[in-house]
């Protein structure tokens, strides 16, 4: 079962979304603050943390920050009332997945986790081939020659999408904000350390990661 943490001190708001995730067969533990929020992930390891940002001490980007220092796998949705633009991108800077407006419908927010754990459970089962690379988007793995090595889960992502799309051009845009939220300038920058990056941790000599200058790759074997 998916287990979810939900950290936010608006106890009353909380408790009534924590039924209906629960009535949508989730897993729901909950922590009122970050501080309370850290120990309870500690204990319970979640697949995702709803995060409120606005807690006294330890605030969610803060709590954030220290998950992700340790942790790049956990999904991390911000739920909040911070919504100007230096926020999201913060939000985003600190690889959170996901940055939900607060108010908004708890639909909105269950269709959001069906989407991310469903699409989770099909790369578990599934492993891409790329050349004699098979590459394991569920376990963020690439294995060659009888050696495997981790991804990050940043850069399972994009070797997801272009794998997905082997021979075909993958736009930077897309890439950019499937994966950071955001097609910014720095966040560009991140996307041209983290291909190079790719491209040496992929030892198999018949796969290449083209770049199409300023629109986007492509992954060929």
């Amino acid at each position: 079962m998916t287990k979810i943490l939900l950290v936010d001190d608006d106890i009353k708001n909380s408790m009534l979304l924590r039924r209906f995730i629960e009535a949508e067969g989730y897993e729901v533990d909950y922590a009122p603050d970050g501080t309370a929020g850290l120990a309870m992930y500690r204990e319970v390891k979640p697949d995702l943390i709803l995060l409120d940002v606005n807690m006294p001490g330890i605030d969610g980007f803060e709590l954030a920050r220290i998950i992700r220092a340790t942790d790049r796998h956990v999904v991390i949705f911000f739920l909040t009332d911070r919504t100007e633009k230096a926020d999201r991108l913060h939000g985003f800077a600190l690889r959170g997945n996901d940055y939900i407006p607060k108010p908004f419908y708890p639909e909105e927010l269950i269709a959001k986790i069906h989407e991310r754990f469903e699409n989770r459970q099909d790369d578990a089962d599934h492993e891409y081939r790329i050349g004699d690379t098979v590459f394991r988007p569920g376990e963020a793995t690439v294995s060659y020659g009888g050696e495997t090595q981790r991804l990050s889960a940043r850069q399972s992502e994009i070797l997801e999408m272009l794998a997905r799309n082997q021979g075909r051009m993958v736009g930077r845009d897309d890439i950019l904000r499937q994966v950071w939220g955001d097609a910014s300038y720095a966040n560009s920058l991140a996307l041209n350390v983290q291909i190079t990056y790719l491209r040496r941790l992929l030892h198999d000599p018949a796969i290449t990661i083209a770049a199409v200058k300023k629109r986007g790759y492509i992954i060929n074997a």
